[in-house]
């Protein structure tokens, strides 16, 4: 049982982390990236294998295992911004 919650409490976080990848890619990148879609193999047929991202009739797209780095990244920006921060008020 407890796997199954665990797999389940994964697939979320998983999620989580890959909308907001797709959303950073979305505002950093002014709209001209674009993130993977979800139903399409796009990344399968189109990048090499392991990319993180790649260039489909002229526009930049954004594998899933590259907006799991970004989203990754973003939080993990957040986490360090939100210490300095915590540090700074309490000194």
């Amino acid at each position: 049982m407890t796997e199954v919650l665990v797999a389940m409490l994964w697939s979320v976080f998983e999620v989580l982390i890959v909308f907001t990848g797709a959303q950073v890619v979305r505002v950093v990148s002014l709209g001209r990236w674009r993130s993977e879609r979800w139903s399409s193999n796009d990344a399968r047929t189109w990048s090499a294998a392991g990319a993180l991202s790649f260039r489909h009739e002229g526009q930049r797209v954004v594998t899933t295992n590259g907006l799991v780095f970004v989203g990754l990244l973003f939080y993990g920006l957040l986490a360090v911004l939100a210490v300095a921060l915590a540090g700074l008020v309490s000194a």
